[in-house]
């Protein structure tokens, strides 16, 4: 017998060390499996955010290049109407040719060109704004330039190039004069980047543009302009060196090596900007409309990412630390229960073999009931601190109960505050700080919410009413749908509330009496979600002094057996629910004089809430 107690005593100890041994592995698989995928899904959701951000940033820039290219677009256009440039052309005088100078020159003052230059039918410039000059582009020799020919060709012509006098980048724009069968010549208008390149360079972010072979044509980074996104072909490099088009620029390519590609558009690559060190950049690539541009631009992600990763690890470990604190927890209570079970057994065994050996000795049996009653004793005390051990684990449990009870009132607070701050981030970020700050002042008044919210849970244990004052009914109700937007997005139209006349006040304090509508707006919309023909019924009424507001539903109504105790703690009809609610709202009626009556039946529940009117 004896070997068999040991046998079973030893048993559970080994048993005990390999349970505990193999959660210990399956605590380690699963931090290291937290960290991994939490750091998977940190990163990805800062790429994200990056994204939207810069795709936004992307847009703006977009704009403004757009609106410096439309405003020099019509100047060759009207240049080429112009009846001075149309006489000068036809007739090759030198009088003509230098009174057009003087009109070049005045105009380019009023318009963001930077030359203005008219060419004649063999490609020679016989006029020119910077004619003072000594980089005068008079009587240079344009016709190798594709602006030149095109134009003559077919009317209009845009070109990127570096010019071969003075040897600045520009976009050249040019319109023909005269009709195709008879061309006089082209007018063209040279327009530079320099101020849009400085206003990208502020925001210490690369941007930069690209043409149709990937040549770099306007960049924040000056050392980057006439470099290339990706090798060009050997034929196509030959023709652009041919053409002058960028003078003896290398055009070899960028120091970007690909991480990796997340859409259309949108890749991470590895970069070394100047006078830094290599990092990881966003890449955005969008159309410019109306040329065969694109726009690049590069959104540093090394710190972004590795907060996101931070925060989504910290937020993970600390889900995963409560869950194995709970299952240690369990673990423990199992290894005493089994190791009380087999002290007892062990115990009775004892005594039992004890009584055996001693019934022929009185004396020794004396001894033996001694020490069998020491053994009750000792039983007793260690039942006794199992007692003990119990009523400490239920009043944790309750604990654990109305910490839940809390999150779940201040959901709704929370929720809007989150809401809110995502609101003022946007605002933030457009630079619009009035709505920005009234967002802020919401979210103090929510904060202030809630710890009024936890005041009356406290509440629920000792009566403690805060001062009751006249207080506006439409701003409790406003406050109270407000409030549930969140939680219930897309349903409230079930919500049809007759609002109360203007200027009718209660006695109370609006953020308790918030709390009240909240809880019964809360159960009754729950209480017809799965109807399709739901709704929610809110109607007021005065009588004898005080106001009356009614909360109907169409639900399937409140079982009986709950009814008789809905308003004692933590009964409750809910999967979920704590049964706090309704306790706390009735003592808050009650603290300033009203109370709270229900109805239930087949067709639905209601609920009449009893309010004192100010002033009476």
């Amino acid at each position: 017998m004896i070997e068999a107690i040991s046998s079973m005593f030893a048993g559970s100890r080994r048993w005990i060390r390999r349970t505990w041994l193999l959660f210990a592995l399956i605590a380690l698989v699963l931090f290291l499996a937290t960290v991994h995928f939490a750091g998977i899904y940190g990163r990805a959701s800062a790429l994200s955010s990056l994204e939207a951000q810069g795709r936004a940033e992307a847009n703006l820039k977009i704009s403004l290049l757009r609106a410096v290219l439309e405003r020099p677009r019509a100047l060759p256009f009207v240049l080429s109407l112009d009846r001075d440039v149309q006489e000068t052309l036809a007739s090759g005088d030198a009088t003509s040719r230098q009174a057009l100078d003087r009109k070049l020159e005045d105009l380019v003052v009023g318009t963001s060109a930077s030359v203005l230059y008219v060419i004649d039918t063999t490609g020679v410039a016989i006029a020119a704004s910077n004619w003072r000059e000594p980089t005068s582009f008079v009587g240079i020799d344009y016709s190798f330039r594709e602006y030149f020919s095109k134009a003559m060709k077919d009317g209009t012509a845009e070109h990127f190039a570096l010019g071969n006098i003075s040897k600045r980048p520009g976009l050249y724009i040019s319109h023909r004069v005269g009709p195709a069968e008879a061309p006089l010549g082209v007018v063209v208008v040279k327009m530079e980047f320099d101020q849009l390149e400085s206003a990208w360079r502020d925001t210490q972010r690369p941007s930069y543009v690209t043409d149709a072979n990937n040549v770099v044509l306007i960049t924040s980074i000056p050392s980057w302009r006439f470099m290339t996104t990706m090798p060009l072909p050997p034929e196509r490099l030959a023709a652009i060196r041919r053409s002058l088009q960028f003078g003896e620029a290398p055009l070899v390519p960028l120091p970007f090596a690909q991480v990796e590609r997340l859409g259309d558009g949108t890749s991470v690559v590895r970069t070394v900007l100047p006078g830094s060190k290599a990092e990881d950049y966003l890449r955005l690539v969008a159309p410019v409309a109306s040329t065969p541009w694109q726009f690049e631009y590069l959104a540093p992600i090394d710190a972004a990412v590795a907060a996101a990763e931070r925060e989504a690890r910290l937020a993970a470990l600390l889900g995963l630390g409560g869950l194995l604190l709970a299952a240690a927890i369990w673990l423990r209570r199992r290894e005493g229960l089994i190791a009380a079970r087999v002290r007892e057994q062990r115990a009775r065994e004892d005594l039992e073999r004890r009584v055996i050996e001693r019934t022929a000795d009185l004396s020794l049996a004396r001894d033996r009931l001694q020490a069998e009653i020491s053994g009750h004793r000792a039983t007793e005390a260690q039942l006794q601190t199992v007692q003990q051990d119990l009523v400490h684990a239920n009043r944790l449990a309750i604990l654990g109960q109305v910490a839940a009870g809390v999150a779940h009132e201040i959901n709704q607070p929370v929720a809007t505050i989150r809401a809110y701050a995502d609101n003022s981030k946007v605002f933030l970020e457009r630079q619009q700080t009035v709505p920005a700050i009234e967002n802020l002042e919401l979210i103090a008044g929510l904060t202030e919410r809630i710890g009024a919210i936890t005041a009356d849970l406290k509440a629920l244990a000792r009566k403690g009413r805060a001062e009751a004052a006249p207080v506006a009914l439409a701003d409790v109700i406003d406050g109270a749908v407000m409030l549930l937007r969140s939680r219930f997005t897309g349903r409230l139209e079930r919500l049809a509330i007759e609002m109360p006349p203007p200027g009718l006040e209660v006695m109370g304090n609006r953020l308790r009496l918030e709390q009240v509508f909240i809880n019964l707006f809360q159960n009754a919309l729950e209480a017809v979600e799965d109807r399709p023909d739901g709704r929610v019924g809110v109607t007021v009424c005065q009588a004898d002094g005080e106001v009356v507001v009614a909360v109907e539903d169409n639900g399937p109504g409140i079982a009986t057996e709950i009814l008789d105790v809905l308003f004692e703690p933590f009964n409750t009809s809910k999967e979920k629910g704590l049964g706090l609610g309704l306790v706390i709202s009735k003592d808050i009626i009650a603290d300033y004089g009203g109370r709270i009556e229900v109805e239930s039946g087949a067709d639905g529940a209601r609920f009449r809430v009893h309010l004192r009117k100010a002033g009476k």
